[in-house]
């Protein structure tokens, strides 16, 4: 005969009714979701691939996990880098108006009014 059927309740209970995904990113993490819940299912049924079983028993070993702490230590290294540059080019136009400031304090920076009293005196 065929195939025996399934069990319309669970399989009703294990699928989800997803709303579409507005972005790609928001698709590609509905798909990592459904795939893990479905590696998830195969495991505790034991059904799972030996691909699958090696995937989740190589990100329980200890290199796995030191690798992911060096990611999140490099990701927070990154991080500082680009505020430091962040606050350096601050730091500079703070520099660069003071020195503005300091100069026309003290009178060797010309003001516009002058330059257009020195542009108007060439026509007379």
């Amino acid at each position: 005969m065929g195939r025996p059927k399934k069990d319309t309740e669970s399989s009703k209970s294990n699928s989800r009714v997803l709303r579409p995904a507005l972005t790609p990113e928001a698709k590609e993490s509905q798909l990592i979701s459904l795939a893990t819940d479905l590696a998830a299912q195969q495991l505790m049924d034991g059904t799972a691939s030996s691909q699958v079983i090696t995937h989740f028993l190589k990100l329980g070993t200890s290199i796995a996990k030191l690798e992911r702490e060096k990611l999140e230590k490099e990701n927070v290294l990154l991080k500082a880098k680009a505020e430091a540059i962040e606050s350096q080019k601050k730091v500079e136009e703070l520099y660069s108006n003071a020195l503005a400031a300091m100069k026309k304090y003290s009178g060797q920076a010309s003001t516009d009014l002058e330059e257009e009293l020195d542009d108007d005196s060439d026509i007379f």
